[in-house]
């Protein structure tokens, strides 16, 4: 059995293929797209977007764990993100090496000194889980980050549990089809931007969604943007350049982008240093965070998401520190913790760079970056912290013991890939959504 999928169904060739054409054209049926390589900003040519064949089966307990800790994660950032002296410790060493954090923290610091000027906090995030096995047949959610920019995929996911329904339906195994559960996360990450847009209180203003310059991934988006639509309430898409032209704010520091007021700025794009091109840019950041309009995230929610904020997070005695008298709380949290370490310059650091260069295979060095791809992993562990083992570049990095799933075999269906049985290794991701206002929140 291939986690539920009898060998039979998995080896019989001819039915495979008619199984993928099918789900091909699910697929575009269902919306789940994405733009083509060669034309990423024209959608007059589309195709699937990747996904598997069958779909990944997740033990029941791990799966309403995830669910149940979600709501402790959207606290735990919000109350970091309001907390600045936690943020300037827990950054420092990072900022003094790191350019790319300590320029963000730099607008952080801007914004806590000019007062913010918007008290509303809108926070659409998404907690990533691998299933950790250990010997001894023993296994735990673990997790590997937490995004709290950008977090994708919240609307073509909405629209993948009816293709593989089909799919299982098709391939006779309508009892497993009855299995996948209804998930509609561009509804509720919808609803959260709705209601950061209703307390700003300017129904002629729009939810601005910052996009990057190369937009294959639009319809995951455009399923979030035809939420607030229903809700009568408007969007508007543009870029990085185009605040930078028409961008302003008033008296009231309300933002202006091409003549529209603005009541949310929805950030698809600005976590990697990349997508900062030239001072101007850096300024339509700043121009941003100084405004009225609710930023999502803002400057401290963004920061909360570093992979050093992590770290620190999983030392003795913080998380008690956000959660005092909540102690079933810090243990769901710490629960899902991977071991997680610190490179910072003295014993506690040094002691990691040993651990790491003596069995690097037991962990993934991490620097400050979001996106995807950006992790090391074995003998380039070694290779990396040999270089710089007694220099303080090894502080824009976290070591992290790495997570040992087991892999299930599935069929991966990515356009003009070969048609081919896979070893795949799933994350879990759990999207969470939450507005704040003041003292009150709303999880």
């Amino acid at each position: 059995m291939a986690q539920g999928i009898p060998d039979e169904l998995m080896m019989n060739t001819a039915l495979i293929k008619d199984l993928a054409d099918i789900a091909k054209d699910a697929a575009l049926l269902q919306g789940v797209l994405m733009r083509i390589q060669e034309t990423p900003n024209s959608s007059e040519l589309v195709t699937y977007a990747p996904l598997t064949l069958f779909p990944t089966p997740v033990p029941k307990a791990v799966f309403l764990q995830a669910l149940a800790v979600q709501t402790h994660y959207n606290t735990l950032v919000d109350k970091i993100s309001q907390d600045p002296d936690f943020l300037r410790d827990a950054l420092a060493s990072t900022i003094e090496v790191d350019d790319f954090t300590a320029r963000l923290f730099r607008i952080h610091q801007q914004i806590l000194k000019e007062g913010r000027s918007q008290s509303i906090v809108l926070g659409l995030n998404r907690s990533d889980y691998m299933l950790d096995h250990r010997e001894g047949g023993t296994s735990s959610l673990k997790q590997i980050e937490i995004n709290t920019f950008a977090a994708s995929f919240g609307g073509l996911s909405s629209r993948t549990p009816d293709v593989h329904r089909h799919i299982l339906k098709v391939a006779g195994r309508l009892e497993e089809s009855r299995s996948i559960l209804d998930n509609n996360p561009a509804a509720g990450l919808a609803g959260a931007v709705a209601k950061a847009w209703e307390l700003y209180g300017s129904k002629s203003a729009a939810v601005m969604f910052l996009v990057e310059e190369s937009q294959r991934n639009i319809f995951d988006q455009r399923y979030i943007e035809n939420e607030l639509w229903k809700r009568n309430i408007p969007t508007i898409r543009k870029r990085f350049d185009d605040v930078c032209q028409t961008g302003s704010l008033d008296q009231d520091k309300r933002l202006f982008v091409d003549g529209l007021e603005v009541a949310v700025v929805y950030f698809r794009n600005g976590y990697m240093p990349q997508n900062y091109v030239s001072e101007q840019t850096w300024d339509a950041r700043l121009l941003m965070e100084r405004s009225l309009a609710v930023k999502c995230p803002d400057i401290s929610t963004h920061l909360a998401g570093t992979k050093k904020v992590q770290q620190v997070l999983a030392r003795p005695g913080v998380l008690e520190k956000f959660f005092p008298d909540q102690p079933q709380v810090v243990e769901q949290i710490r629960a899902t913790f991977a071991g997680l370490y610190t490179l910072d310059m003295g014993p506690e650091g040094d002691k990691t760079v040993a651990m790491a260069l003596a069995a690097p295979d037991r962990f993934v060095l991490k620097p400050q970056r979001e996106g995807g791809g950006n992790n090391i992993y074995g003998s380039e562990i070694c290779q990396v912290l040999e270089g710089m083992k007694e220099d303080t570049e090894r502080m824009a990095y976290i070591l992290m013991d790495k997570i040992l799933p087991s892999p299930s075999q599935n069929y991966l269906l990515r356009r003009d890939a070969p048609l081919q049985i896979s070893n795949c290794l799933s994350e879990l991701g759990v999207f969470g959504a939450y507005v704040s206002y003041g003292s009150n929140s709303q999880v």
